[in-house]
């Protein structure tokens, strides 16, 4: 068996390919459910962000699991495999783990070292065992690259300074309008995304947030954490007609901002920045037609980001060697798992013989007290233990070399375990 990943992500696909193979968090559930179902594929955890798309599975048969996750992104996005095929990436076994490795640690995001997505493994590793797709092999895969996201983040400083999607735009608008300071911000939607969004508006001085929601109690809450005020999206053309700036985090995968709405709430004495992180897109292609208004997105944002990459590549070296030291270390635990079935199968014969002649002799530990029946009880199975103790652990020890078939392929002939 195999472990594999196979997805898009922000450097092999545009956001145009990504918004459509977006997967709403509620709706990942479902997809680990229906991949897991497939007969090819073991085991299954689906990780959708704003920025990747990527499906890690343990396969048998790489080719026919491959067309089964290629086949499912198909189906999400609306793609060809044709057109899909471009931007798709694959990686295997020491391969896969260096990758979500990379992932968890923040190497292989849009903004170099950013916090957030170590929360979006967790999520998809949490998501993936509810559902059962997540057992022995990925759980021990995401569980080291929890290890490394955390290592690389204590132990460098990848994830100083900008450290999320959020912080970055915010950081981006004030490159790009100056302070804040005095300016009336509009943050529309109030997930994490905009809950990031506003923190960090908070932080940078911005004069008053608004914050516009679909859900009035969520948005109460954030716009009292941020000393903001909240209004619903029938109120949208009311915030829009009083802001300077507009950043959309929704993840309703609905066009929120729509042309309309900017052309009513227009205050032609003022220029508008617009920023739109929310995958799909919720501003309207339209709006950036309008005169006085700039739209930005996602791509703008890692151009951005790109630019400001020197400041904290230094440390991506450091984060490098300990993703290669626990791939290594993921791979020796891994293999020592290999043998864990043979050592169990050993074990279990043992013991079946060991209660057999036990059921035997019953006749002639007849006159035998319970405490005395438990004491030969236990005496038996410490001789057992201790004799089985040194061909488990060269076992385990040996896993995955050509001495550890050699010794695989002893105890199964000589303990008769085929």
């Amino acid at each position: 068996m195999s472990i594999v990943v196979i997805g898009v992500n922000h450097r092999t696909g545009p956001l145009a390919v990504l918004e459509r193979l977006t997967i709403a968090p509620d709706a990942v559930a479902k997809a680990v459910g229906g991949l897991a179902d497939r007969d090819d594929l073991r085991e299954v955890a689906v990780l959708s962000t704003c920025n990747r798309i990527e499906v890690y599975a343990v396969v048998e048969r790489f080719h026919s699991a491959y067309a089964d996750i290629r086949d499912f992104l198909c189906q999400l996005g609306g793609l060809s495999a044709d057109e899909l095929h471009p931007h798709l990436y694959s990686q295997h076994d020491g391969g896969a783990a260096r990758h979500l490795f990379e992932v968890a640690a923040g190497l292989d995001s849009a903004v170099l070292g950013e916090s957030e997505i170590l929360g979006q493994v967790r999520a998809a590793w949490q998501i993936g065992r509810d559902e059962g797709g997540v057992r022995s092999t990925l759980d021990l895969l995401f569980r080291h690259a929890l290890r490394v996201g955390k290592r690389a983040r204590t132990e460098t400083a990848i994830g100083r300074g900008t450290a999320s999607v959020s912080h970055a735009a915010v950081e981006m608008v004030t490159d790009r309008i100056g302070s804040l300071d005095g300016r009336r911000v509009l943050v529309v939607g109030a997930g994490t995304m905009g809950a990031g969004v506003a923190t960090a508006l908070r932080r940078a001085g911005a004069g008053s947030i608004v914050v516009c929601n679909r859900t009035a109690t969520t948005g109460h809450l954030l716009a009292e954490q941020v000393g903001g005020i909240a209004v619903g999206l029938d109120r949208l053309g009311e915030a829009l007609a009083s802001a300077d700036v507009v950043l959309s985090c929704t993840a309703s995968g609905d066009l929120t901002v729509r042309r309309d709405h900017v052309v009513a709430a227009r205050r032609h004495d003022r220029p508008l920045l617009v920023v739109d992180i929310a995958v799909p897109r919720a501003v309207e292609p339209g709006v950036g037609q309008v005169d006085g208004v700039t739209v930005l997105d996602l791509d703008d944002l890692r151009d951005w980001a790109d630019r400001g990459l020197a400041l904290r590549a230094a440390e991506a070296g450091r984060v490098r060697a300990i993703v290669a030291e626990e791939v290594e270390r993921f791979s020796v635990e891994a293999t020592a798992r290999q043998a864990a079935p043979l050592v169990t199968q050993l074990h279990e014969q043992a013991e079946r013989i060991r209660t057999a002649e036990l059921a035997r002799f019953t006749g002639r530990l007849g006159e035998l007290n319970e405490v005395q029946r438990d004491t030969v009880d236990a005496l038996t199975r410490t001789i057992v233990a201790k004799l089985l103790h040194g061909p488990s652990t060269r076992l385990r020890h040996d896993a995955g070399t050509p001495q550890g078939e050699r010794n695989a392929a002893a105890v199964t002939d000589l303990f008769d375990l085929g």
